[in-house]
């Protein structure tokens, strides 16, 4: 049985469909469908998506190579890795506890309901969509 290698480094490589046998250190970008993916930089093998836009990740490409913000919790992949991409570069973030999971996943999503309710008003998408139909079949 061998043992994982680590991912110290990720190229960019930008594709239009993600394939289906992904390479260590190679992070995918479908600007066309908003994601990302990778495999854990920890080598256990497990596939790593990341959804892109305001509310979520993004990518930035530089001369060193990508950098992926915010950080990548695999929190339920065996592993539980934690890390940054940052120019390339793996930075190996602290293992979080479940309280700071449960907090840091309330965090998005309020961050997400900010963005949409600025976005959108206070009514959310399903609200606003229904109205539409009403006004419609009217």
């Amino acid at each position: 049985m061998s043992v994982p290698t680590r991912t110290g480094r990720f190229e960019l490589e930008p594709v239009h469909l993600m394939p289906k046998d992904l390479e260590s250190g190679i992070l995918y970008v479908s600007k066309e469908f908003g994601t990302a993916a990778h495999l854990c930089a920890c080598g256990c093998g497990s596939k790593v998506r990341t959804p892109l836009g305001p509310t979520a990740w993004t990518v930035k490409k530089t001369i060193r190579g990508p950098t992926l913000w915010p950080s990548v919790g695999n929190w339920q992949k065996p592993c539980k890795s934690h890390y940054l991409i940052v120019r390339g570069d793996v930075i190996w973030a602290g293992q979080w506890t479940d309280d700071q999971i449960v907090a840091g996943r309330a965090g998005e999503a309020a961050r997400r309901e900010s963005h949409y309710a600025a976005k959108y008003g206070k009514k959310g998408f399903f609200v606003r969509m229904q109205e539409l139909l009403r006004h419609l079949f009217r």
